[in-house]
C-alpha cells in the first residue's frame, strides 16, 4: 500500500514538474514571416523544452504598438521598432532583448520612372503622411539630407496605394516585403530608397519585455530569449519548413509571397560578422542621436535598457534527472525488503 501510495505522489511530482508556464507574446503586426523565428520556436518544442507555453498574438490593428500591454503587464513579451528606446526615456519601465533585424525595414518607394533617385531629390515632391513613431528615420533620412520636411506635401487621403499608382503621391513610405511585392505581382516597377543607404542602420523588430517581468522571473525571461534566437536559427537554416509553418498562421498569404519575404528578411536578420539579434549600447547611442535625445536622459537608462541575464547560482535540474533521483530514493527500501527476505 505504501509503494502504492508513493507512485502515485511520484506521478503526480512529475506531472507538476512537466507544467508549462504560460507566457504570451504580443506582435507589432498581422502574422507573416516577419516573425518567423517564433513560430518556429513553438512549432519545433523550444518553447515546450524550457517549460513554456507560449501564445502568439498578432497585433490590433487600431493598437499596433505593444509597448503599453508589456509595460502594465497585459502580455510578458513584445515586438517593437526603435522607438522602444523614446518609450524607456518616457518612463516605460522596458527592458530590450534582442534586434532581430539590424537594419530598419521601412523605405520610400517611387516608381522607376520617377526621377527620385536620392534623398535629397525629395524637395518639392508629394509624399505619404510618415508615421512618427515607426517611420520617423524616413523623415530623419530626408532632413539630414537637407529636406525640409514640413514642406513636403504630405497625402492625407485614404488610400495612399492608390495615389501613388495614379501618380498622385511621388513617394510612398512601404515595409520592404509589403507593397513591393504587391507591385512586382502587378507588374509596376519601382525602387526603394532606404535610410540604410544612407548610414542610418536602426534596429528593428526588437523583443522586449517589463523590468517587472526581469526582476520577478529571470528564468523565464532568459529561457524565451535562448528559446526565441533558437526558433530563429532554426528557421534562417530550414526555410522551406519555415514558409511552410508561417502559412499556418497566415493562410491568407500564399507560399510564393512568403518565400519573397523570407528572401528578402534573410539579409535583415543574418548579417556577417554579428550574432542574431545583437545589440550594442554604441549603436543604441547612435539611434539616440537620431531621435534627439539628450545625453543625460540616455545616460539616465542605459546601464538597465540592454537585456543581461545573470547566470543563476544554484545547480538548475531538469524535470527528468529529479524523476530519477526520487525513483531511487524509493527504490532504496524495497531494495532493502528483497535483501532482507532473502
Amino acid at each position: 500500500m505504501l509503494i502504492k501510495g508513493l507512485i502515485i505522489v511520484l506521478g503526480l511530482f512529475c506531472c507538476q514538474l512537466q507544467a508549462q508556464e504560460p507566457v504570451t507574446l504580443q506582435l507589432k503586426w498581422t502574422h507573416q514571416f516577419q516573425f518567423s523565428g517564433y513560430y518556429m520556436a513553438k512549432h519545433k518544442g523550444f518553447y515546450k523544452e524550457v517549460g513554456l507555453d507560449v501564445n502568439i498574438l498578432p497585433a490590433k490593428l487600431s493598437m499596433l504598438d505593444s509597448f503599453d500591454a508589456v509595460a502594465q503587464g497585459e502580455v510578458q513579451f513584445g515586438i517593437g521598432h526603435s522607438g522602444v528606446l523614446q518609450q524607456r526615456i518616457a518612463g516605460k519601465p522596458l527592458v530590450a532583448m534582442a534586434a532581430i533585424l539590424q537594419f530598419s525595414p521601412y523605405c520610400w518607394m517611387v516608381k522607376d520612372s520617377s526621377d527620385i533617385f536620392h534623398a535629397r531629390d525629395f524637395i518639392t515632391k508629394r509624399v505619404t503622411t510618415s508615421g512618427k513613431r515607426e517611420n520617423t528615420e524616413l523623415l530623419i533620412m530626408l532632413q539630414r539630407s537637407g529636406i525640409n520636411t514640413d514642406r513636403l506635401a504630405h497625402y492625407e487621403g485614404d488610400n495612399p496605394t492608390r495615389a501613388w499608382i495614379d501618380n498622385k503621391v511621388d513617394a510612398m513610405q512601404v515595409y520592404v516585403t509589403d507593397l513591393p511585392y504587391y507591385m512586382a505581382q502587378q507588374g509596376i516597377a519601382h525602387r526603394l530608397i532606404c535610410p540604410q543607404r544612407y548610414g542610418m542602420d536602426l534596429y528593428a523588430d526588437i523583443l522586449f519585455t517589463s523590468q517587472s517581468m526581469l526582476k520577478n522571473h529571470p528564468q523565464t525571461v532568459e529561457s524565451f530569449y535562448q528559446a526565441s534566437l533558437k526558433g530563429w536559427r532554426y528557421a534562417m537554416m530550414n526555410m522551406d519548413e519555415a514558409i511552410a509553418v508561417t502559412q499556418q498562421y497566415a493562410p491568407h498569404k500564399s507560399p510564393h509571397q512568403l518565400a519573397y519575404e523570407a528572401e528578402v528578411l534573410k539579409g535583415y536578420v543574418t548579417v556577417p560578422s554579428t550574432h542574431l539579434g545583437n545589440m550594442s549600447m554604441a549603436k543604441w547611442r547612435l539611434i539616440a542621436d537620431l531621435y534627439g535625445v539628450e545625453q543625460s536622459d540616455f545616460d539616465k537608462v542605459k546601464a538597465s535598457f540592454i537585456y543581461k541575464y545573470q547566470e543563476p547560482e544554484r545547480l538548475q535540474l531538469s524535470w527528468m534527472l529529479l524523476a530519477a533521483i526520487i525513483i531511487s530514493i524509493i527504490s532504496i527500501p524495497l531494495y532493502l525488503r528483497l535483501i532482507f527476505k532473502k
